[in-house]
């Protein structure tokens, strides 16, 4: 039987992206995860990139809960063991980090959680799979790049590895990537932008995520 930790990295493979965004409205939050649902996402990451994200990570579980039980909601920008076990507590699925925390890997292999560390070097990947990473976040992939990942995938033979930071919803930008040898990108503000949550722009967001899987299933 498929474990918990496999299924969710299963429907990120699957999928071929991973959405991210923070909001301080908790209604904002909860109409952003309605539209990528609706558009076809179904496994995404809320950042803890403010004061709010914790009681709207926990709002977001409780709608999850009611109207899209199939949807898999992990938790970003988790740096500390207090953060973990905070948003664990909340009803995390998974933990995505832009370090690597030996400890943090430490709670989430404990229970059998998917943890995804960011890493910049060929020693921070290597740091990662020591503490069992099945899934790595290459970050910032604007400044390191496709060419970053062409250039060291070898040494890591068989590892996962997701570019997140600068990811453009362009064909050429997504193949290039997948070409490199990544086997999905995280989405954050090519996305999900400042002018989308200010404004409320769902209809947008709704028709660019569906852009953005096509594009990626035809990339893959």
């Amino acid at each position: 039987m498929m474990s918990n930790k496999h299924k969710i990295l299963d429907a990120i493979l699957v999928q071929g992206m991973l959405p991210l965004f923070y909001n301080d409205s908790e209604m904002v939050s909860i109409e952003l995860m309605r539209t990528l649902y609706k558009a076809g996402v179904r496994v995404f990451e809320y950042t803890n990139r403010g004061k709010a994200a914790l009681p709207n990570f926990k709002k977001l579980v409780e709608v999850r809960n009611a109207e899209m039980p199939d949807l898999y909601l992990g938790i970003g920008t988790i740096k500390t063991i207090t953060d973990a076990h905070a948003f664990i507590d909340a009803g995390t699925d998974f933990v995505v980090a832009p370090i690597v925390n030996p400890k943090v890997a430490k709670i989430a292999n404990k229970i059998g959680m998917l943890w995804i560390p960011g890493c910049m070097t060929p020693t921070e990947i290597s740091v990662a799979q020591e503490n069992k990473a099945m899934l790595i976040k290459i970050f910032p992939a604007n400044i390191l790049g496709p060419e970053f990942l062409s250039s060291i995938k070898d040494l890591f033979a068989g590892q996962l590895f997701m570019p997140t930071g600068g990811v453009e919803i362009n064909a050429d930008n997504l193949k290039t990537w997948f070409e490199a040898g990544v086997c999905a990108v995280g989405m954050g503000s090519k996305l999900i932008s400042k002018e989308v949550m200010a404004e409320g722009l769902y209809e947008e967001l709704f028709k660019n995520t569906q852009l953005a899987l096509a594009l990626i299933n035809e990339s893959k």
